[in-house]
């Protein structure tokens, strides 16, 4: 979760990713930071992410996403 949060600290060094909830749906990351959180995410933390799991609520808040990270690593 530490590099996960690094990672997002990098596009938006300003945002609480400890409270957010609304990341997405509040236009805080946009697409382009989406396509460079997946970059970021299979370069430094080994997991790929599929076009299935694109979607908002895996994206709306670091818990969100530190979820969906722990699950794809346990498949």
């Amino acid at each position: 979760m530490e590099e996960l949060l690094e990672i997002l600290t990098e596009l938006h060094p300003d945002v609480d990713y400890d409270s957010e909830e609304h990341l997405v749906d509040d236009r805080i990351l946009d697409s382009l930071d989406i396509i460079t959180l997946i970059s970021e995410i299979d370069d430094r933390l080994d997991v790929t992410i599929p076009a299935e799991e694109i979607i908002p609520e895996n994206f709306n808040s670091a818990k969100a996403l530190g979820e969906l990270i722990s699950r794809l690593e346990d498949e």
